[in-house]
């Protein structure tokens, strides 16, 4: 039988896994999802990581935070669940079709990952609406989360008419590429950017041969992560194993 890529990937994850481990440190916060539970982040600080291993993290359902990676140990919640899209075997549905003709006007562009005035504005106004009772800033949104110095990050600008509307930041490599934070105009809600966002994510992967598209959490009961599971096939990272879900 055949050695799939996930069986070699948990293969030396597990071998990489066993001389860093001691690095993590457990970290106890409110859920940043609303659930009525302790949050708990089991991360590390690194220097820069070579491709694969960040590879081997994110197929091991590791997130990036700043120069952290962590994945969840929550004692009493299992609901972050890591999912991620083969953006060769994605289907496209009626709805995402009617979100592309709708943004047909969008003018998108694959940039450097900086920080400059008119992101930090329109980052603070989707925060200010979308979670104005949380201590969130866009400066510490781009200084904690964002900016990095472990692997390379990009962004992604959706314009009209020249006006900044959204802006995608991503990690890159070969053979993967990691959502890793999406905002927008809340003004322009009806052209549900999140979904356009994703269906362009999936069209780069298509045009540079990139296989693995991960998407963050997906979390059945918040809708700003479970829109992630309309997106098909898409697999989830169950019991420490990718399972598909059509």
């Amino acid at each position: 039988m055949e050695i799939t890529y996930d069986e070699i990937c948990r293969a030396e994850f597990n071998l990489l896994q066993s001389r860093i481990e001691h690095l993590f440190v457990n970290i106890d916060i409110g859920c940043p999802y609303g659930h009525p539970s302790v949050a708990t982040f089991h991360q590390a600080t690194f220097a820069p990581l070579n491709e694969r291993a960040m590879e081997l993290f994110l197929t091991a359902g590791f997130r990036r935070n700043g120069n952290s990676l962590y994945d969840m140990h929550c004692r009493d919640c299992t609901a972050c669940i890591p999912i991620r899209i083969h953006p060769g075997k994605f289907r496209l549905n009626r709805n995402q079709k009617r979100v592309i003709e709708k943004n047909k006007d969008v003018q998108i562009s694959l940039l450097p990952l900086t920080v400059d005035k008119e992101n930090i504005d329109l980052c603070e106004k989707f925060l200010q609406a979308r979670y104005p009772k949380e201590d969130n800033s866009a400066s510490g949104y781009y200084r904690e989360f964002f900016l990095n110095t472990i692997v390379e990050s990009v962004q992604l600008q959706f314009r009209v008419e020249d006006r900044l509307v959204g802006t995608s930041i991503l990690d890159i490599g070969a053979n993967w590429l990691n959502g890793v934070y999406f905002f927008f105009d809340p003004d322009e809600s009806k052209r549900s950017l999140g979904t356009y966002n994703i269906l362009h994510l999936i069209q780069i992967c298509r045009k540079i041969g990139i296989g693995y598209l991960y998407l963050g959490y997906f979390i059945k009961n918040v809708p700003a992560m479970s829109y992630k599971g309309n997106f098909k096939p898409h697999h989830l990272f169950i019991h420490k194993k990718w399972q598909k879900k059509k």
